[in-house]
């Protein structure tokens, strides 16, 4: 690649709907031309714990994430070259041994609820965008997908969403949102916020691909 690529940061809290305003705009884009690079990624190996402290560990604050690292990642990417991106367990919070080599591509997308709230991978977006959705309702979609797609009970996600989910989104999270050049509410069913931003990618990828 001969020019910078076009960085792109979607933040907001657990289940507003990032994920689903990020599916957009690859689908919209063209998944060929964008690289999807997920905070997630970069939670701390935690395997020199136990399992049970594992467990209750809080993933909703700043530090439980090497943010240091992923910014060193995406500057490689953002300045053209390959990049060894960590590769993270879900199940047992542990790194995997090997990373996973990925190049850049002309739009690189950065989504996470916390990515607003660093101010040093602000400074590396084009376009910075928060997507906004009530309390409610993301708490009803955590609940649901914590439930089918990581086994746990009602009352394990209930207590955590009040001992740090909650707690964490109002100091960190939610104040993120005034470094947002674009709030989206209601997530990926705002098709007019989401008409504009794409609109505004490929007016910025246009010129990318013309130098």
């Amino acid at each position: 690649m001969t020019a910078r690529p076009l960085c792109i940061g979607i933040a907001g809290g657990t289940g507003s709907g990032k994920t689903t305003v990020a599916r957009e705009v690859v689908r919209r884009v063209g998944g060929e031309r964008i690289l999807v690079l997920m905070h997630d990624r970069y939670y701390k190996d935690l395997s020199h714990l136990p399992r049970d402290h594992r467990d209750h560990c809080n993933y909703d604050h700043p530090h439980s994430l090497e943010t240091s690292q992923m910014v060193e990642d995406l500057r490689r990417l953002l300045g053209g070259e390959a990049a060894q991106l960590p590769v993270y367990d879900y199940s047992r919070h542990v790194r995997r041994p090997e990373p996973e080599e990925v190049e850049p591509r002309p739009v690189i997308l950065v989504e996470g609820i916390l990515v607003l709230a660093e101010p040093a991978l602000r400074e590396l977006m084009d376009i910075k965008i928060f997507v906004d959705t009530d309390a409610d309702l993301r708490f009803i979609r955590r609940l649901e997908r914590d439930i089918a797609e990581r086994g746990r009970t009602v009352e394990s996600v209930v207590q955590q969403y009040q001992d740090t989910v909650r707690p964490m989104h109002l100091e960190f999270v939610e104040p993120s949102k005034r470094w947002a050049d674009i709030i989206i509410p209601e997530g990926g069913f705002n098709t007019v916020a989401l008409d504009l931003v794409i609109s505004r990618i490929f007016q910025l990828l246009g010129r990318i691909e013309a130098s």
